[in-house]
């Protein structure tokens, strides 16, 4: 059929069969290893066998391969936990809890046959600048004149202040005695003064509780008392410069 063509033209349309052929053949192989996806409407094949185990066949240039809002999903997760971080520490860090005195609410002078015996009633501020509650306890007051002790007092359970609030605590019956031969016992019953002030120097210190730690807090006052008489006229005292 050929014979009048090239010799090459008909070595070339032999192959071009050869070709058409095993294109065929491969064809025919692979549709029999391979069935039809039942979940890609016809268009896709998976391997037989694998019916079960393939859902669908999707493509590489399908977009949900590719969400288009990650990096947006993803910086918007980082800064929700960089702002969840920055307002648990700004609540829970820990603050100050300030011990202040306010004033010498009465003091009551009585006369024994050995000495001389005051009471001293004060009032203390507790500031809480914490956003927690701050318990307070062991509350202890030590009244000096001039290094001598004259009197200790202690409270076991204080107060309990609420977060960002301050609670005004009152110390009652601070007592002070002045001995028989005492230089202040001679002092406070003098009649030609007409007033015997007292210098007092208060020691107080108070233990707090807040946010899972004790801290400890101290504070040094004065004040003068009148030991000649009763004095039940509140004034202010004064911390002591340190």
């Amino acid at each position: 059929m050929f014979s009048h063509l090239p010799k090459t033209f008909a070595q070339y349309c032999v192959c071009v069969c050869d070709s058409i052929k095993r294109t065929s053949l491969s064809r025919r192989c692979s549709s029999a290893d391979t069935v039809h996806c039942p979940t890609c409407q016809g268009t896709g094949r998976i391997p037989r066998g694998q019916e079960s185990k393939l859902v669908a066949v999707i493509p590489c240039t399908d977009q949900r391969l590719r969400p288009r809002h990650t990096k947006l999903y993803v910086a918007l997760s980082v800064g929700l936990c960089l702002l969840v971080s920055i307002l648990v520490l700004f609540f829970l860090f820990p603050r100050s809890v300030l011990l202040s005195p306010v004033a010498v609410k009465s003091s009551s002078v009585y006369f024994t046959h050995d000495g001389v015996q005051i009471n001293i009633t004060n009032v203390l501020n507790i500031t809480n600048n914490n956003f927690a509650a701050v318990q307070a306890y062991n509350l202890t007051v030590q009244a000096l004149n001039f290094g001598t002790v004259l009197g200790t007092v202690s409270i076991k359970n204080v107060v309990s202040v609420k977060p960002l609030s301050m609670k005004t605590v009152r110390c009652d019956a601070v007592t002070t005695a002045v001995r028989e031969r005492s230089t202040h016992l001679n002092y406070c019953k003098k009649e030609s003064l007409p007033v015997h002030i007292l210098y007092v120097n208060l020691q107080i210190s108070l233990t707090v509780f807040c946010l899972a730690r004790y801290e400890q807090l101290s504070l040094e006052t004065y004040e003068y008392i009148d030991c000649g008489a009763n004095n039940t006229v509140p004034h202010s005292i004064q911390a002591a410069s340190t």
